[in-house]
């Protein structure tokens, strides 16, 4: 594989990752105008809201069996498009059902492309020699800011749904299909394995233990239970419990976005200086840290801090536990990062339910501590990241001189 062709690949992937990111915020920043537009009802609305990350669970488990058949960049290839026109479907429907089966659409293809976008980095990463995963995930970051500043312009100039998301589509559709031409894998000669991997802890072909998978599994689901309770409650909590105005409740989520972005942006550096262990037990207690000054704070900007702290710890654990996947099971990488995915959903369905639950029965302030434990609780697994200095050992790390971009 050339180095150009590594570079081309890497572009074009971090271009689907933000484009991702932009439809993702597109989709879940108009929930109130979707809600309005189809007349559904507040108790039906969880029903929606759980349906699509549920969804998007069986479409990670469908990408697992299909790599088995074709590659990854071609699961991606197909996929970006369809979540990109179920956009369209949410925006153009009339009934309630039109809304419910694009919801559906927009789930399982958003499953399959998380999946396949994740192995793609995965093997990109290898092909590299060095940490590059928290890049790509820094894209992500970068498109959901673009895709929350044109969602707010929409409601802003009180445009409708088709009429916020058409031109977005017509924009980014042409251009991820003309991406996907030079999306590359780190793959062998033989076209069936990464290049010089030897057999994984796995075993021979690196086959594929739950058992030793089940670690980063926890801590992909202690992640986004963090991240679900920053982006559902950041807003209720500044304004209801620290006294904030109502235009200051808007900020927490944007800053915690930006601070996503500078971390994940800037992560790879402090991945290379002094490894992936490190710097996802530095996350983790910069993490656990923001949700304790969350629920001491006396006040908003004390609260602000908090959550900016959340941002610069969380941004680095996400693609930390990717990479750490496909380093655990170099000959199948696959197989173990659309497992992984699943547990990205299962997060997302736990952590806002169970902290408007904790803050209803008991007090939000105290409910801010459970993600702060779970957080913690990485610390416990940090060793399953891998050896220090995260290189890609078992004698399959690239030497410098073939490092490119």
């Amino acid at each position: 594989m050339t180095d150009a062709g590594l570079r081309h690949g890497r572009a074009s992937l971090g271009l689907s990752f933000g484009v991702q990111g932009v439809a993702f915020a597109l989709l879940v920043t108009r929930i109130p105008a979707i809600q309005d537009r189809y007349g559904i009802s507040d108790g039906l609305l969880p029903v929606f809201l759980a349906a699509v990350p549920i969804l998007a669970g069986a479409g990670s488990v469908t990408t697992e069996k299909v790599v088995a058949r074709v590659r990854p960049g071609v699961v991606l290839r197909w996929s970006q498009p369809l979540v990109l026109l179920t956009l369209l479907g949410v925006g153009a429907g009339r009934e309630v059902w039109h809304v419910a089966v694009a919801l559906g659409v927009f789930g399982l293809a958003v499953g399959a492309l998380d999946a396949s976008m994740n192995m793609l980095g995965v093997s990109l990463q290898r092909a590299y020699g060095r940490s590059i995963m928290l890049g790509f995930h820094a894209a992500y970051s970068l498109g959901g800011i673009a895709g929350a500043s044109l969602a707010w312009a929409g409601a802003r100039w009180d445009l409708s749904l088709l009429g916020s998301y058409l031109p977005v589509v017509v924009v980014l559709l042409p251009a991820a299909l003309a991406g996907s031409r030079w999306y590359t894998e780190g793959k062998g000669p033989d076209g069936k394995g990464p290049e010089g991997v030897r057999a994984g802890p796995g075993g021979a072909g690196g086959a594929l233990s739950f058992r030793l998978l089940l670690p980063l599994c926890l801590v992909m689901s202690f992640a986004y239970i963090g991240d679900s309770t920053v982006s559902n409650w950041s807003a209720k909590y500044l304004q209801d419990v620290l006294g904030g105005s109502e235009q200051l409740a808007t900020v927490p989520y944007n800053v915690y976005m930006v601070t996503t972005l500078l971390g994940r942006a800037l992560g790879d550096l402090g991945v290379r200086r002094f490894g992936a262990v490190a710097v996802v037990r530095g996350g983790s207690l910069l993490a656990a840290g923001g949700f304790a000054v969350v629920a001491v704070a006396p006040g908003a900007w004390v609260g602000m801090f908090g959550f900016t702290m959340l941002g610069f710890g969380l941004c680095v654990i996400v693609p930390q536990t990717f990479a750490a996947a496909g380093r655990m099971f170099p000959g199948n990488s696959d197989a173990a990062v659309a497992r992984l995915n699943i547990f990205n959903y299962v997060g997302f369905l736990v952590g806002s339910p169970l902290v408007g639950a904790l803050g209803d029965a008991w007090s939000y302030r105290g409910a801010m501590l459970v993600p702060m434990v779970l957080v913690l609780a990485t610390l416990v697994y940090a060793r399953a990241f891998g050896p220090e200095p995260a290189r890609y050992g078992g004698g399959h790390e690239r030497p410098h001189t073939a490092d490119v971009g």
